[in-house]
C-alpha cells in the first residue's frame, strides 16, 4: 500500500518537475522553502484542547474492539512502536483516492465504506488513523499543513495527517498515514515544526521510517521533496473529542487554531475561494504544542 503511494507521489514529482508554467502562473503551489521561525510566548489562557477518555468513551470503545486494535500493540512494546503499528494498519484500510469523500467524516464510517470498496483521501487516512490512536489510550489529532501561498494557488494547498503525543518521548510525534511515514531526526520522531527545519536544514540524519523499518534513499527522497511546501501553516481542531458529529466544541465560533511563523501573514482564503473564518491564529509553539492534558 505504502510503495503503491510512494509510486503515485514519484509520477507526481515527475510532473510537477515539468509544471513550472503552473506556479507562475498560481495554479500550483511553489515548492521554494523558507526558513521559518516561531516563538515561545507563553499559551494564551483563552485556548483549549478537548479530548476523548478513551475507557469511557462507547465510540472509541466501539472502534477498538470492531478492528481489535489492542491486538496490533499488545505485548512488551514501547509507544513509539504501538504507534508506528498502528500507522502501518491506517495506511492499508484502502487505495488512495484524491477525489472520493465518505457520506460521514467519521473513522467508523469511513472504515465501513473502505470495505465496502470505497477509496478515500489524505483527510481521511487522518481521521482514521487518529481516531484508532485515541482509542488505545494515545492521543493523537488530526493536522491540516497548508502551503506559503495557499491563498493564491487554485489547487493542491492543502494536506492532512496526524500528529500523536508521546508520554514516554514526552512530545508531539508527525505521521503521514497516507504514505505510511514518521520523521525521526537521530532516532527521535519529529513533531511537524521540527521536520519543516529538518528539510530546510537538509540535515544528514534526518530519516524516514515505518512498521518495516527506514525507507529507501529513493522514497525518503521523494516524500521530502514533496511534503517540504506543506510544512508551512498547521491546523488543528480544538475538539478531538467529538468523533461522529460535524458539531465541534468551539471558542468563541472558532474551531481551530493555525499555528503562523513569525513575520508572515495569517491566511484567510483558501485556494482563492473558500474563506477560512474558522481559525485563531498563533505564532507560539506553546500555545500549538501543548501537552493533551
Amino acid at each position: 500500500m505504502a510503495k503503491k503511494s510512494l509510486l503515485i507521489l514519484s509520477g507526481a514529482l515527475l510532473f510537477s518537475s515539468c509544471s513550472t508554467f503552473f506556479q507562475i502562473a498560481n495554479i500550483s503551489p511553489s515548492a521554494s522553502l523558507k526558513e521559518l521561525s516561531h516563538s515561545n510566548e507563553a499559551p494564551n489562557p483563552l485556548y483549549e484542547f478537548f479530548y476523548s477518555d478513551t475507557l469511557e468513551n462507547a465510540y472509541l470503545r466501539e472502534m477498538r474492539k470492531t478492528y481489535n486494535l489492542e491486538g496490533l500493540v499488545s505485548g512488551p512494546m514501547k509507544e513509539p512502536d504501538k504507534i508506528l503499528n498502528i500507522l502501518d494498519w491506517a495506511s492499508k484500510q484502502w487505495e488512495h483516492n484524491g477525489s472520493n469523500t465518505p457520506t460521514k467524516q467519521d473513522a467508523l464510517t469511513i472504515l465501513k465504506e473502505a470495505q465496502e470498496g470505497k477509496q478515500f483521501r489524505c483527510v481521511e487516512y487522518g481521521i482514521v488513523a487518529t481516531s484508532a490512536l485515541n482509542s488505545i489510550g494515545i492521543p493523537a489529532r488530526t493536522l491540516g499543513l497548508k502551503t506559503r501561498d495557499v491563498e493564491k494557488v487554485m489547487r493542491g494547498a492543502g494536506h492532512v495527517v496526524s500528529e500523536v503525543y508521546s508520554k514516554e518521548l514526552g512530545k508531539w510525534i508527525f505521521i503521514d498515514p497516507q504514505f505510511n511515514i514518521m520523521p525521526t531526526l537521530n532516532g527521535t520522531p519529529l513533531n511537524g515544526v521540527e521536520f519543516q527545519k529538518a528539510i530546510f536544514d537538509k540535515n544528514a540524519n534526518l530519516r524516514l521510517i515505518n512498521k518495516a523499518g527506514e525507507l529507501s534513499e529513493k522514497d525518503s527522497k521523494s516524500y521530502i521533496k514533496w511534503i517540504g511546501k506543506y510544512l508551512f501553516y498547521f491546523d488543528v481542531l480544538f475538539d478531538q473529542k467529538t468523533l461522529n458529529s460535524s458539531k465541534f466544541k468551539s471558542i468563541n465560533g472558532m474551531t481551530k487554531i493555525t499555528l503562523v511563523p513569525v513575520g508572515h501573514k495569517e491566511p484567510r482564503i483558501f485556494q482563492r475561494n473558500s474563506k477560512i473564518n474558522y481559525s485563531y491564529y498563533s505564532n507560539s509553539l506553546n500555545d500549538f504544542y501543548r501537552k493533551p492534558y
